[in-house]
Protein backbone atom coordinates (compact mmCIF):
# COMPACT_ATOMS: atom_id res chain seq x y z
CA UNK A 1 0.00 0.00 0.00
CA UNK A 2 0.99 3.49 -0.41
CA UNK A 3 2.54 5.32 2.52
CA UNK A 4 1.09 8.84 2.37
CA UNK A 5 3.93 10.43 4.19
CA UNK A 6 6.68 8.55 2.22
CA UNK A 7 4.54 9.62 -0.59
CA UNK A 8 4.33 13.54 0.54
CA UNK A 9 8.16 13.34 1.15
CA UNK A 10 8.93 12.17 -2.18
CA UNK A 11 6.42 14.03 -3.92
CA UNK A 12 7.69 17.28 -2.20
CA UNK A 13 11.40 16.55 -3.72
CA UNK A 14 9.43 15.99 -6.89
CA UNK A 15 8.00 19.14 -7.27
CA UNK A 16 10.95 21.24 -6.33
CA UNK A 17 13.07 19.17 -9.21
CA UNK A 18 10.29 20.74 -11.44
CA UNK A 19 9.97 23.54 -10.14
CA UNK A 20 13.87 24.21 -10.19
CA UNK A 21 13.59 22.70 -13.79
CA UNK A 22 11.39 25.75 -14.79
CA UNK A 23 13.04 27.88 -13.30
CA UNK A 24 16.35 27.05 -15.23
CA UNK A 25 15.02 26.02 -18.81
CA UNK A 26 16.07 28.34 -20.67
CA UNK A 27 19.62 27.72 -20.16
CA UNK A 28 19.29 24.72 -21.73
CA UNK A 29 19.97 24.29 -24.63
CA UNK A 30 16.18 23.74 -26.81
CA UNK A 31 16.94 21.08 -28.83
CA UNK A 32 18.68 18.36 -27.18
CA UNK A 33 22.44 18.07 -28.48
CA UNK A 34 23.20 14.06 -27.96
CA UNK A 35 23.02 11.67 -30.57
CA UNK A 36 21.32 8.24 -31.28
CA UNK A 37 21.80 5.79 -28.32
CA UNK A 38 23.40 7.98 -26.28
CA UNK A 39 21.34 6.63 -23.11
CA UNK A 40 22.26 3.19 -23.59
CA UNK A 41 25.51 3.84 -23.02
CA UNK A 42 25.16 5.93 -19.55
CA UNK A 43 22.49 3.15 -17.83
CA UNK A 44 23.10 0.02 -17.07
CA UNK A 45 21.90 -3.41 -19.00
CA UNK A 46 19.61 -4.62 -16.42
CA UNK A 47 16.98 -3.31 -13.81
CA UNK A 48 18.54 -3.26 -9.95
CA UNK A 49 18.30 -5.89 -7.89
CA UNK A 50 17.95 -3.69 -4.45
CA UNK A 51 15.37 -0.62 -4.51
CA UNK A 52 17.40 2.74 -5.19
CA UNK A 53 16.18 5.80 -3.31
CA UNK A 54 14.47 8.90 -4.94
CA UNK A 55 17.37 11.27 -4.01
CA UNK A 56 19.42 8.86 -6.76
CA UNK A 57 17.24 8.49 -9.39
CA UNK A 58 16.48 12.54 -9.60
CA UNK A 59 20.01 12.89 -9.73
CA UNK A 60 20.10 10.37 -12.75
CA UNK A 61 17.54 12.45 -14.29
CA UNK A 62 19.40 15.10 -13.75
CA UNK A 63 22.33 13.80 -15.27
CA UNK A 64 21.44 11.24 -17.26
CA UNK A 65 17.37 12.39 -19.09
CA UNK A 66 17.55 16.03 -18.83
CA UNK A 67 20.52 16.19 -20.97
CA UNK A 68 18.39 13.93 -23.81
CA UNK A 69 15.47 16.08 -23.62
CA UNK A 70 14.06 18.84 -26.33
CA UNK A 71 12.62 21.59 -24.26
CA UNK A 72 9.09 22.07 -25.63
CA UNK A 73 8.41 24.30 -22.67
CA UNK A 74 11.38 26.90 -22.98
CA UNK A 75 10.62 29.75 -24.11
CA UNK A 76 12.72 29.84 -27.04
CA UNK A 77 11.07 26.83 -28.32
CA UNK A 78 9.57 27.52 -31.58
CA UNK A 79 9.38 24.52 -33.66
CA UNK A 80 5.98 22.03 -34.52
CA UNK A 81 3.61 23.61 -32.68
CA UNK A 82 3.49 24.35 -28.96
CA UNK A 83 2.65 22.04 -26.18
CA UNK A 84 1.91 25.05 -23.68
CA UNK A 85 1.69 23.57 -19.55
CA UNK A 86 0.15 25.49 -17.06
CA UNK A 87 0.48 25.13 -13.37
CA UNK A 88 -3.27 24.14 -13.23
CA UNK A 89 -2.81 21.77 -16.43
CA UNK A 90 -0.14 20.01 -14.28
CA UNK A 91 -1.98 19.90 -10.98
CA UNK A 92 -4.92 18.43 -13.02
CA UNK A 93 -2.71 15.46 -14.59
CA UNK A 94 -1.24 15.25 -10.81
CA UNK A 95 -4.68 14.69 -9.01
CA UNK A 96 -5.84 12.22 -12.22
CA UNK A 97 -2.64 10.45 -12.02
CA UNK A 98 -2.78 10.09 -7.89
CA UNK A 99 -6.36 8.89 -7.89
CA UNK A 100 -5.82 6.51 -10.77
CA UNK A 101 -9.14 5.54 -11.75
CA UNK A 102 -9.81 3.21 -15.00
CA UNK A 103 -13.26 5.10 -16.08
CA UNK A 104 -14.53 2.89 -19.23
CA UNK A 105 -17.95 3.20 -17.90
CA UNK A 106 -20.08 5.33 -15.00
CA UNK A 107 -20.25 2.40 -13.17
CA UNK A 108 -16.63 2.14 -12.77
CA UNK A 109 -16.27 5.80 -11.57
CA UNK A 110 -19.34 8.39 -12.32
CA UNK A 111 -17.10 11.68 -11.63
CA UNK A 112 -14.77 10.85 -14.34
CA UNK A 113 -17.71 10.35 -16.69
CA UNK A 114 -19.97 13.12 -15.79
CA UNK A 115 -17.40 15.96 -15.16
CA UNK A 116 -16.25 14.68 -19.01
CA UNK A 117 -19.35 15.29 -20.32
CA UNK A 118 -19.73 18.60 -18.32
CA UNK A 119 -16.56 20.29 -19.01
CA UNK A 120 -17.34 19.44 -23.08
CA UNK A 121 -20.28 20.94 -23.08
CA UNK A 122 -18.48 24.09 -21.42
CA UNK A 123 -15.65 24.18 -23.65
CA UNK A 124 -18.80 23.41 -26.97
CA UNK A 125 -19.93 26.82 -25.81
CA UNK A 126 -16.95 28.93 -25.43
CA UNK A 127 -16.71 27.55 -29.65
CA UNK A 128 -20.10 29.06 -30.02
CA UNK A 129 -20.50 25.02 -31.36
CA UNK A 130 -24.37 24.38 -32.63
CA UNK A 131 -26.08 22.90 -29.68
CA UNK A 132 -26.36 19.54 -31.51
CA UNK A 133 -22.80 18.94 -31.13
CA UNK A 134 -23.55 18.86 -27.69
CA UNK A 135 -25.08 16.68 -25.00
CA UNK A 136 -28.44 18.71 -24.60
CA UNK A 137 -29.00 18.65 -28.28
CA UNK A 138 -28.61 15.65 -28.74
CA UNK A 139 -25.47 15.20 -29.65
CA UNK A 140 -21.88 15.16 -26.94
CA UNK A 141 -18.33 15.06 -26.08
CA UNK A 142 -15.28 13.07 -25.54
CA UNK A 143 -12.14 13.64 -25.15
CA UNK A 144 -9.18 11.30 -26.82
CA UNK A 145 -5.84 10.83 -26.73
CA UNK A 146 -4.67 12.64 -29.95
CA UNK A 147 -6.19 13.94 -33.66
CA UNK A 148 -5.42 10.37 -34.99
CA UNK A 149 -7.23 8.52 -32.44
CA UNK A 150 -10.41 11.34 -33.02
CA UNK A 151 -10.32 10.94 -36.66
CA UNK A 152 -10.17 6.63 -36.52
CA UNK A 153 -12.98 7.00 -34.25
CA UNK A 154 -14.98 8.90 -36.55
CA UNK A 155 -13.87 7.27 -39.65
CA UNK A 156 -15.05 4.02 -38.69
CA UNK A 157 -18.39 5.48 -37.67
CA UNK A 158 -18.85 6.68 -40.84
CA UNK A 159 -17.28 3.10 -42.52
CA UNK A 160 -19.98 1.05 -40.53
CA UNK A 161 -22.82 3.70 -41.16
CA UNK A 162 -22.17 3.48 -45.04
CA UNK A 163 -21.38 -0.39 -45.30
CA UNK A 164 -24.79 -1.03 -43.64
CA UNK A 165 -26.43 0.80 -46.51
CA UNK A 166 -24.22 -0.56 -49.49
CA UNK A 167 -23.32 -4.34 -47.82
CA UNK A 168 -19.95 -5.08 -46.27
CA UNK A 169 -18.41 -6.59 -49.26
CA UNK A 170 -18.15 -2.87 -50.79
CA UNK A 171 -15.96 -1.42 -48.67
CA UNK A 172 -13.31 -1.52 -51.46
CA UNK A 173 -14.88 1.35 -53.01
CA UNK A 174 -14.77 3.86 -50.08
CA UNK A 175 -12.98 6.92 -51.03
CA UNK A 176 -11.37 9.26 -47.94
CA UNK A 177 -10.72 13.13 -49.44
CA UNK A 178 -8.44 15.46 -47.92
CA UNK A 179 -6.34 18.04 -49.25
CA UNK A 180 -2.45 17.83 -49.88
CA UNK A 181 -2.05 20.11 -46.66
CA UNK A 182 -4.17 17.40 -44.16
CA UNK A 183 -2.68 16.29 -41.56
CA UNK A 184 -0.86 12.62 -42.16
CA UNK A 185 -3.30 11.29 -39.14
CA UNK A 186 -6.08 10.85 -41.68
CA UNK A 187 -3.98 8.68 -44.15
CA UNK A 188 -2.91 6.47 -41.08
CA UNK A 189 -6.39 6.16 -39.58
CA UNK A 190 -7.59 5.44 -43.67
CA UNK A 191 -5.18 2.73 -43.52
CA UNK A 192 -6.03 1.22 -40.19
CA UNK A 193 -10.04 1.29 -41.04
CA UNK A 194 -9.49 -0.91 -44.02
CA UNK A 195 -9.99 1.84 -47.10
CA UNK A 196 -7.82 0.93 -49.96
CA UNK A 197 -4.67 2.84 -50.39
CA UNK A 198 -5.73 3.93 -54.16
CA UNK A 199 -8.64 5.24 -52.51
CA UNK A 200 -7.21 8.20 -50.25
CA UNK A 201 -7.28 10.86 -51.99
CA UNK A 202 -5.13 13.86 -50.77
CA UNK A 203 -6.74 16.66 -53.14
CA UNK A 204 -3.80 19.25 -54.67
CA UNK A 205 -4.28 23.36 -53.20
CA UNK A 206 -2.47 26.38 -54.39
CA UNK A 207 -1.16 29.30 -53.37
CA UNK A 208 -3.92 31.20 -55.24
CA UNK A 209 -6.01 30.06 -52.04
CA UNK A 210 -3.62 30.05 -49.97
CA UNK A 211 -3.46 26.62 -49.51
CA UNK A 212 -6.83 25.73 -48.69
CA UNK A 213 -9.06 23.01 -50.11
CA UNK A 214 -11.27 24.52 -52.39
CA UNK A 215 -14.99 22.98 -52.73
CA UNK A 216 -14.31 23.50 -57.07
CA UNK A 217 -11.23 21.12 -56.57
CA UNK A 218 -13.24 18.73 -54.05
CA UNK A 219 -16.37 18.33 -56.18
CA UNK A 220 -14.31 17.64 -59.03
CA UNK A 221 -12.28 14.73 -57.68
CA UNK A 222 -15.56 13.60 -56.14
CA UNK A 223 -17.47 13.41 -59.88
CA UNK A 224 -13.90 11.30 -61.19
CA UNK A 225 -14.64 8.98 -58.20
CA UNK A 226 -18.24 8.25 -58.49
CA UNK A 227 -18.02 7.99 -62.21
CA UNK A 228 -15.73 5.25 -61.68
CA UNK A 229 -18.21 3.73 -59.43
CA UNK A 230 -16.60 4.49 -55.81
CA UNK A 231 -18.32 5.79 -53.01
CA UNK A 232 -16.86 8.58 -51.38
CA UNK A 233 -17.32 8.41 -47.47
CA UNK A 234 -15.33 10.60 -44.94
CA UNK A 235 -14.04 14.31 -45.79
CA UNK A 236 -11.62 15.80 -43.38
CA UNK A 237 -11.41 19.65 -43.87
CA UNK A 238 -8.61 21.68 -41.73
CA UNK A 239 -9.08 24.45 -39.78
CA UNK A 240 -5.18 25.46 -39.10
CA UNK A 241 -2.99 22.63 -41.23
CA UNK A 242 0.45 21.59 -40.08
CA UNK A 243 2.12 23.85 -42.66
CA UNK A 244 0.84 26.54 -42.85
CA UNK A 245 -2.06 27.08 -40.34
CA UNK A 246 -4.40 26.84 -44.34
CA UNK A 247 -7.58 27.21 -43.37
CA UNK A 248 -10.42 24.98 -45.32
CA UNK A 249 -13.68 26.82 -46.20
CA UNK A 250 -15.67 23.95 -44.00
CA UNK A 251 -19.14 25.57 -45.33
CA UNK A 252 -18.77 25.40 -48.91
CA UNK A 253 -17.16 21.90 -49.16
CA UNK A 254 -19.93 20.48 -46.44
CA UNK A 255 -22.25 21.66 -49.14
CA UNK A 256 -20.39 19.36 -51.40
CA UNK A 257 -20.05 16.51 -49.15
CA UNK A 258 -23.40 16.28 -48.56
CA UNK A 259 -24.56 15.74 -51.69
CA UNK A 260 -22.73 12.66 -51.56
CA UNK A 261 -23.78 11.66 -48.22
CA UNK A 262 -20.53 11.93 -46.78
CA UNK A 263 -19.38 12.31 -43.07
CA UNK A 264 -17.46 15.48 -42.64
CA UNK A 265 -15.01 15.42 -39.85
CA UNK A 266 -13.30 18.93 -39.19
CA UNK A 267 -10.36 19.10 -37.69
CA UNK A 268 -8.98 21.88 -35.71
CA UNK A 269 -6.09 20.20 -33.69
CA UNK A 270 -4.14 23.80 -33.62
CA UNK A 271 -6.34 26.32 -34.68
CA UNK A 272 -9.56 24.82 -32.43
CA UNK A 273 -8.14 26.76 -29.17
CA UNK A 274 -7.90 30.76 -31.22
CA UNK A 275 -12.01 29.75 -32.07
CA UNK A 276 -12.85 30.69 -28.54
CA UNK A 277 -12.16 34.35 -29.15
CA UNK A 278 -14.76 36.12 -31.23
CA UNK A 279 -12.95 37.93 -33.90
CA UNK A 280 -11.77 34.18 -34.99
CA UNK A 281 -14.79 32.28 -34.93
CA UNK A 282 -15.67 32.88 -38.08
CA UNK A 283 -13.12 30.33 -39.22
CA UNK A 284 -15.67 27.54 -38.12
CA UNK A 285 -18.78 29.12 -39.86
CA UNK A 286 -20.23 25.98 -41.51
CA UNK A 287 -19.43 24.01 -38.86
CA UNK A 288 -23.01 23.29 -37.66
CA UNK A 289 -23.10 21.12 -41.27
CA UNK A 290 -20.22 18.80 -40.56
CA UNK A 291 -20.81 15.52 -38.45
CA UNK A 292 -18.25 15.77 -36.18
CA UNK A 293 -15.24 18.39 -34.71
CA UNK A 294 -11.96 18.01 -32.79
CA UNK A 295 -9.19 20.22 -31.57
CA UNK A 296 -6.60 19.43 -29.25
CA UNK A 297 -6.48 21.04 -25.68
CA UNK A 298 -2.87 19.83 -25.22
CA UNK A 299 -1.65 22.57 -27.97
CA UNK A 300 -2.69 26.15 -27.27
CA UNK A 301 -4.70 25.43 -24.76
CA UNK A 302 -2.61 25.28 -21.79
CA UNK A 303 -3.66 21.57 -21.02
CA UNK A 304 -0.57 19.12 -21.02
CA UNK A 305 -0.83 15.97 -22.91
CA UNK A 306 -2.80 14.34 -24.01
CA UNK A 307 -5.64 15.89 -24.64
CA UNK A 308 -7.92 16.09 -27.45
CA UNK A 309 -11.65 17.55 -27.63
CA UNK A 310 -13.93 15.26 -30.03
CA UNK A 311 -17.73 16.25 -30.47
CA UNK A 312 -20.37 14.66 -32.68
CA UNK A 313 -23.38 14.71 -33.60
CA UNK A 314 -24.63 11.25 -33.76
CA UNK A 315 -23.17 9.68 -30.63
CA UNK A 316 -24.95 6.24 -31.94
CA UNK A 317 -23.56 6.34 -34.77
CA UNK A 318 -19.91 5.85 -32.59
CA UNK A 319 -21.38 3.86 -30.49
CA UNK A 320 -22.31 1.29 -32.95
CA UNK A 321 -19.27 0.81 -34.40
CA UNK A 322 -17.31 0.92 -31.54
CA UNK A 323 -19.03 -0.75 -28.56
CA UNK A 324 -18.60 -4.18 -26.86
CA UNK A 325 -20.94 -5.58 -24.34
CA UNK A 326 -19.09 -8.79 -22.34
CA UNK A 327 -20.83 -9.89 -19.77
CA UNK A 328 -18.32 -9.06 -16.90
CA UNK A 329 -19.05 -5.30 -17.91
CA UNK A 330 -22.78 -5.54 -17.44
CA UNK A 331 -24.37 -3.39 -14.87
CA UNK A 332 -27.54 -1.94 -14.07
CA UNK A 333 -26.46 1.81 -14.91
CA UNK A 334 -25.51 0.91 -18.51
CA UNK A 335 -29.25 -0.82 -19.10
CA UNK A 336 -30.76 1.75 -17.68
CA UNK A 337 -29.51 3.87 -20.62
CA UNK A 338 -29.47 6.76 -18.55
CA UNK A 339 -25.62 6.84 -18.47
CA UNK A 340 -22.75 7.86 -20.87
CA UNK A 341 -20.10 4.73 -21.17
CA UNK A 342 -16.88 6.24 -22.89
CA UNK A 343 -15.48 2.68 -23.74
CA UNK A 344 -18.27 2.92 -26.50
CA UNK A 345 -17.07 6.15 -27.76
CA UNK A 346 -13.14 5.26 -28.29
CA UNK A 347 -10.83 2.54 -29.91
CA UNK A 348 -9.50 1.36 -26.35
CA UNK A 349 -11.67 -0.10 -23.09
CA UNK A 350 -9.04 1.54 -20.40
CA UNK A 351 -9.46 5.24 -20.19
CA UNK A 352 -7.69 8.30 -18.32
CA UNK A 353 -9.11 10.99 -15.95
CA UNK A 354 -8.33 13.76 -18.56
CA UNK A 355 -11.30 15.75 -17.60
CA UNK A 356 -9.65 17.03 -14.45
CA UNK A 357 -7.06 18.58 -15.88
CA UNK A 358 -8.81 20.17 -18.33
CA UNK A 359 -11.56 21.46 -15.51
CA UNK A 360 -8.65 22.65 -13.12
CA UNK A 361 -7.58 24.53 -16.74
CA UNK A 362 -11.12 26.79 -17.17
CA UNK A 363 -11.54 27.25 -13.46
CA UNK A 364 -8.39 28.52 -12.59
CA UNK A 365 -7.66 31.14 -15.76
CA UNK A 366 -11.48 31.59 -17.01
CA UNK A 367 -12.58 32.43 -20.05
CA UNK A 368 -11.52 35.96 -20.17
CA UNK A 369 -8.11 34.79 -19.33
CA UNK A 370 -7.76 32.28 -21.80
CA UNK A 371 -8.64 34.34 -24.34
CA UNK A 372 -5.94 37.12 -22.64
CA UNK A 373 -3.04 34.12 -23.23
CA UNK A 374 -4.20 33.37 -27.12
CA UNK A 375 -4.54 36.93 -27.86
CA UNK A 376 -0.58 37.83 -26.31
CA UNK A 377 0.27 34.66 -28.32
CA UNK A 378 -1.30 36.07 -31.68
CA UNK A 379 0.00 39.48 -31.25
CA UNK A 380 3.65 38.50 -30.79
CA UNK A 381 3.41 36.52 -34.17
CA UNK A 382 1.70 39.98 -35.54
CA UNK A 383 4.92 41.91 -34.44
CA UNK A 384 7.17 38.83 -35.68
CA UNK A 385 5.41 39.34 -39.06
CA UNK A 386 5.90 42.88 -39.48
CA UNK A 387 9.69 42.99 -38.65
CA UNK A 388 9.93 40.22 -41.18
CA UNK A 389 7.85 42.58 -43.73
CA UNK A 390 10.39 45.21 -43.12
CA UNK A 391 13.70 43.19 -43.52
CA UNK A 392 14.07 43.10 -47.39
CA UNK A 393 16.44 39.73 -46.84
CA UNK A 394 13.40 37.94 -45.97
CA UNK A 395 9.77 37.18 -47.79
CA UNK A 396 6.60 35.86 -45.81
CA UNK A 397 5.62 32.72 -47.70
CA UNK A 398 1.73 32.95 -47.16
CA UNK A 399 -0.23 34.53 -45.07
CA UNK A 400 -0.19 34.38 -41.16
CA UNK A 401 -3.98 33.22 -39.94
CA UNK A 402 -3.24 32.50 -36.23
CA UNK A 403 0.50 32.33 -34.34
CA UNK A 404 2.66 30.60 -36.90
CA UNK A 405 4.42 32.89 -39.41
CA UNK A 406 5.87 30.86 -42.57
CA UNK A 407 8.94 33.00 -43.81
CA UNK A 408 12.58 32.58 -45.89
CA UNK A 409 15.45 34.18 -46.65
CA UNK A 410 14.34 35.81 -50.43
CA UNK A 411 15.55 34.54 -53.95
CA UNK A 412 16.53 37.97 -54.51
CA UNK A 413 18.92 38.03 -51.14
CA UNK A 414 20.35 34.61 -52.02
CA UNK A 415 21.14 35.78 -55.41
CA UNK A 416 22.51 38.98 -54.13
CA UNK A 417 20.03 41.62 -56.21
CA UNK A 418 19.64 39.24 -58.70
CA UNK A 419 16.77 36.41 -58.50
CA UNK A 420 17.31 32.93 -58.40
CA UNK A 421 15.97 31.19 -61.16
CA UNK A 422 16.03 27.14 -59.41
CA UNK A 423 13.65 26.94 -56.07
CA UNK A 424 15.85 24.43 -55.18
CA UNK A 425 18.85 26.72 -54.53
CA UNK A 426 16.65 28.78 -52.57
CA UNK A 427 14.98 25.81 -50.49
CA UNK A 428 18.56 24.59 -49.87
CA UNK A 429 19.89 28.08 -48.88
CA UNK A 430 16.69 27.83 -46.43
CA UNK A 431 17.53 24.85 -45.39
CA UNK A 432 21.06 25.06 -44.07
CA UNK A 433 20.17 28.37 -42.62
CA UNK A 434 17.60 26.19 -40.42
CA UNK A 435 20.13 23.93 -39.33
CA UNK A 436 22.75 26.23 -38.59
CA UNK A 437 20.00 27.96 -36.32
CA UNK A 438 19.02 25.17 -34.56
CA UNK A 439 22.52 23.21 -33.85
CA UNK A 440 23.50 26.69 -32.05
CA UNK A 441 20.92 25.35 -29.63
CA UNK A 442 19.71 28.97 -28.47
CA UNK A 443 16.36 28.31 -30.09
CA UNK A 444 14.54 25.31 -31.76
CA UNK A 445 12.38 26.23 -35.10
CA UNK A 446 11.38 23.86 -37.86
CA UNK A 447 10.21 23.79 -41.64
CA UNK A 448 7.38 22.60 -43.84
CA UNK A 449 7.50 22.19 -47.80
CA UNK A 450 4.24 24.52 -48.86
CA UNK A 451 3.63 24.23 -52.69
CA UNK A 452 7.26 23.57 -53.31
CA UNK A 453 8.88 26.28 -50.99
CA UNK A 454 10.80 25.52 -48.50
CA UNK A 455 9.71 27.70 -45.44
CA UNK A 456 11.13 28.19 -41.85
CA UNK A 457 7.88 28.03 -39.76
Amino acid sequence: PLDPEEFRRQGHMVIDFLADYYKNVEKYPVRSQVQPGYLRKRLPESAPHEPEPIEEILQDVQKDIVPGITHWQSPNYYAYFPSSGSIAGFLGEMLSTGFNVVGFNWMSSPAATELESIVMDWLGKMLNLPSSFLFSGGGGGVLQGTTCEGILCTLVAARDQMLNKIGRDNIGKLVVYGSDQTHSALQKAAQIAGIEPKNFRAVQTTKATAFGLTAEALRSTIESDVEAGLVPLFLCPTVGTTSSTAVDPIGPLCEVAKEYGMWVHVDAAYAGSACILPEYRHFLDGVENADSFSFNAHKWFLTTLDCCCLWVKNPSALVKALSTYPEYLRNKATDSNQVVDYKDWQITLSRRFRSLKLWLVLRSYGVANLRKFLRSHIQMAKNFEGLIGMDKRFEVVVPRNFATVCFRISPIEIGKNHIVSKEEVTNEFNSKLLESINEAGKIYVTHAVIGGVYVIR
